[in-house]
């Protein structure tokens, strides 16, 4: 098949001829023609997300509502995750897990007042999204109502700026504090705001429908703090982050507390809590989170005391020379502007402040164990 007619096979999000007028060198990605980058470039994106506001297009990622009396229950059986008692306009993060325990997906999700006749809104990865549909529907559709909206469209707004230049346009957001979500109009159309993102700034999610995706992108773009921004400077910004990334950091072969993702499983449903375990693989993940069988191998962050960028998979060694593990994510932190990685290594190399080496083209690049994440998050808790 010609690269021609590979490119026809690929989805489109609503933006695909914004990107396309604003210059942007498109790639494939979770089955979409993605932007990776505008004309600006990737270091010059990021640095504007951090200073202001960078406006990115996430529509391939999977919208679902998940609705009736049982829906909060039935979605908690799924996931390590304390969904009863999150209170209506607030959101989480959540993981989907196999029957041993390791990471289907990663996904956030907000209750609209599911307890009242609304609904659960969730929010999954865009390469995932078929799967942890059918995954969804099969363990828990008996249960609740589960309705894909997969042809919505999702902005994000991301950067210490983005409040200022969002409340223009949709008055009241400014109100919302980190994970919580309300319903907004612009100009007569709705759409539905949460103040959250994967960038480690201020910033919010913006669902809305397909037709009205381009017409508010545009307005957004017309405010002087905003740029548009490809997915090589959320890829970037993520990792700077500390956040991790479905497939390269987190999938079938990690678990939650391998993935240093304890934080996400509230006491509620851990051992000794009052819904204690009931989520698939929860023997394994709790006898890890507990201490009775602790991880193998666990995530931490690494920057290079050299300027040599340590890429995915490449090889961490002690400093003896035994294989420890490999990186999963790495790049130049253009914020620090110095070499980041994260990866995986046995907790006894886990501690900040080790020394380990990525093994680049056969030369020891020298890593040390840093806290995550790399720079600090600087989210609006109000």
């Amino acid at each position: 098949m010609s690269s021609s007619d590979a490119s026809t096979d690929l989805l489109q999000t609503p933006l695909h001829a914004l990107h396309l007028e604003l210059g942007a060198r498109m790639v494939p990605f979770a089955g979409y023609s993605m932007p990776v980058q505008y004309p600006a470039g990737l270091m010059a994106e990021h640095l504007h997300t951090r200073s202001a506001a960078g406006l990115f297009d996430v529509s391939h990622m999977g919208q679902l509502r998940l609705t009736g009396p049982d829906a909060a229950a039935a979605f908690e059986s799924l996931m390590p995750v304390d969904v009863i008692g999150l209170a209506p306009g607030k959101q989480r993060y959540g993981l989907l897990l196999t029957d041993e325990g390791t990471v289907i997906d990663d996904l956030m999700f907000v209750n609209r007042d599911v307890a009242n006749g609304g609904d659960l809104f969730v929010i999954v990865n865009g390469a995932c999204k078929h799967g942890d549909l059918k995954h969804i529907v099969d363990r828990i559709g008996a249960r609740c109502t589960v309705e894909p909206q997969f042809d919505r469209g999702l902005l994000a707004l991301q950067g210490p700026q983005a409040v200022a230049a969002l409340q223009r346009l949709v008055p009241g957001v400014e109100k919302l504090v980190f994970m919580t979500g309300g319903a907004f109009q612009w100009q007569g159309k709705p759409l539905f705001a949460t103040r959250s993102g994967y960038t480690g700034e201020d910033g919010f999610e913006i669902s809305l429908a397909a037709a009205d995706t381009e017409a508010f992108a545009r307005a957004l773009l017309a405010q002087p703090e905003v740029k548009p921004v490809g997915l090589g400077a959320r890829n970037s910004l993520r990792l700077e982050a500390g956040l991790c990334l479905y497939g390269n950091d987190i999938d079938t072969t990690t678990t939650p507390v391998e993935a240093a993702l304890n934080w996400a499983m509230q006491k509620v449903r851990r051992t000794g809590g009052a819904r204690a375990g009931g989520f698939p693989g929860a023997e394994r993940v709790l006898a890890q989170l507990d201490g009775s069988t602790p991880p193998q191998r666990v995530r931490v962050g690494l920057i290079a005391q050299e300027r040599v960028p340590v890429r995915e998979h490449t090889e961490l060694q002690s400093e003896a020379g035994e294989r420890l593990g490999e990186v999963t994510s790495g790049l130049l932190g253009p914020s620090i502007n110095q070499p980041i990685a994260m990866g995986y290594v046995p907790p006894a190399f886990a501690a900040v402040g080790t020394r380990l080496n990525a093994m680049v083209r056969g030369k020891a690049v020298p890593m040390q164990v840093s806290a995550l994440p790399f720079v600090p998050n600087r989210y609006h808790r109000g």
